[in-house]
């Protein structure tokens, strides 16, 4: 369980590089009642295997023609980032809107990096708390449990 006071509709982005929840508290903050606002799913990312099927490529330096090799193209990360991207690009308008005035990021370590680097300062100064899990694939309920626990409750 996270301690984290989470204000009357406080928005919850639980995010990972394929699928994102946005969660609203229609409860308070001592007792929490997330509903879903929107979903977002990437679908299936297929692997780099599947994306890239060319071997990597090799490079050859300007001054002495040796060559070495290049890296391989991670494409399934690059879809990740870019869907991490997409969705803080969404969030920015739903902020511009005036929809919410405080944002809790629960997401997995290079997700929430991706996230960060993709809000603006305004978005940034919205968010009360940032939680390095991924809770994607739990139901709301499980979500809010294991955010909030049974804090405060009798």
């Amino acid at each position: 369980m996270i301690s984290i006071d989470l204000p009357h509709q406080a928005w919850i982005l639980v995010g990972d590089g394929r699928k994102a929840l946005v969660l609203r508290n229609e409860g308070d903050a001592r007792f929490p009642n997330l509903k879903t606002v929107r979903v977002f799913d990437n679908g299936h990312v297929p692997s780099t295997a599947e994306l890239g099927t060319d071997k990597p490529g090799r490079a050859a330096q300007a001054h002495d023609g040796r060559r070495s090799g290049v890296e391989q193209t991670d494409w399934h990360e690059l879809a990740e980032l870019r869907f991490a991207g997409d969705v803080a690009q969404a969030l920015e308008a739903r902020h511009t809107a005036g929809d919410f005035a405080a944002l809790v990021v629960v997401a997995p370590p290079r997700t929430l990096a991706e996230l960060r680097r993709s809000f603006s300062g305004g978005l940034q100064a919205k968010i009360i708390a940032e939680v390095d899990k991924d809770l994607t694939k739990h139901p709301v309920y499980e979500i809010e449990r294991l955010l909030f626990g049974h804090a405060g409750r009798a």
